[in-house]
């Protein structure tokens, strides 16, 4: 690994187009004469689950296509990883994080201090492409923070990766979002101090396995559970918009405790019940709703009921 590499990090989570993000700066560098190399790193995880992403850029062509372990740069898609993860582990002095948050970067609290830039990326891709995927609008803070590549390069790279997939005027759309997200970029430095719980598994390894058995099993109140029990494992945290009832409007049809997919509706006295704990903010439930009972907003602009 040569020195002038530069190597960049990815967390975000199902849906957000993370590996995308790394496909497109790798093809950015591409732009520029250098050399760049796009890598996921995820299993079968369902929209919202953290994935991760890395890409390379060189004035050589990468060989390493291994996990990022000391990043130069930490992408971080989703605010809320920063308070169950340490997304600055590995970070070498002079490192960079750029997080799609509303905040400024001094409001920022990790684990150590780093140069860091903050966008609200959710919003400008909301207000571009309508879709809650962030990966264009972060890149666009990406390459107003860090000068990686210049920002014609990214723009191309949008067009050549995107265009694969997606009609003219949604690759139009997501290229305007990434312009807004550098234009709107703040710069600073985060906070420290910030500890972490030991990291969870939600499945033992090999070497955690008593002989025989396949799981370890400890007592709850709601009786013997295993590490991947979902009591365990609170999944509401992978939402970035969550449902709302209108309780007035609700007329008990019990389509969206029918269709939901995580469980999370339960049947009440007349009305039903939203149990957020283990909601991914799908929207099943407001897409099957008739009479509008449900609607979506994004996760922190609304009090739950």
């Amino acid at each position: 690994m040569g020195s002038l590499e530069r190597r960049v990090r990815f967390h975000g989570r199902g849906g957000q187009g993370v590996v995308t993000a790394a496909q497109i700066l790798a093809a950015a560098a591409h732009e520029t004469g250098a050399f760049g190399l796009a890598s996921p790193w995820f299993g079968p995880e369902r929209r919202g689950a953290p994935v991760l992403a890395y890409a390379r850029i060189a004035p050589v062509p990468p060989r390493d296509r291994s996990q990022i372990q000391a990043p130069d740069l930490v992408v971080v898609l989703e605010e809320n990883l920063l308070e169950v993860l340490d997304v600055t582990s590995g970070v070498p002095p002079g490192g960079w994080i750029v997080v799609n948050s509303g905040r400024p970067p001094s409001s920022l609290r990790l684990a150590r201090e780093l140069d860091a830039a903050t966008v609200d990326a959710t919003s400008i891709a909301l207000e571009h492409t309508h879709q809650p995927a962030v990966n264009t609008a972060v890149l666009g803070a990406v390459v107003r923070a860090t000068g990686l590549v210049p920002f014609e390069a990214l723009e191309a790279a949008i067009r050549d990766v995107l265009s694969l997939r997606l009609p003219p005027a949604v690759v139009a759309q997501n290229v305007e979002a990434a312009r807004a997200a550098f234009e709107a970029t703040r710069l600073g430095r985060s906070a420290g101090g910030r500890t972490y719980p030991p990291v969870s598994r939600w499945l033992p390894t090999v070497h955690d396995l008593p002989p025989g058995l396949a799981t370890e099993w400890r007592e709850t109140p709601f009786g013997p559970i295993g590490p991947g029990s979902s009591i365990a494992n609170r999944t509401g945290g992978w939402r970035v918009n969550r449902p709302v009832l209108d309780a007035a409007k609700c007329t008990d049809c019990q389509l969206c405790w029918l269709y939901c997919p995580d469980g999370s509706i339960a049947r009440g006295e007349g009305t039903i019940l939203l149990r957020y704990e283990h909601c991914k903010g799908c929207g099943v439930c407001a897409a099957v709703c008739a009479p509008g009972a449900i609607r979506m907003v994004r996760e922190g602009l609304e009090v739950m009921a």
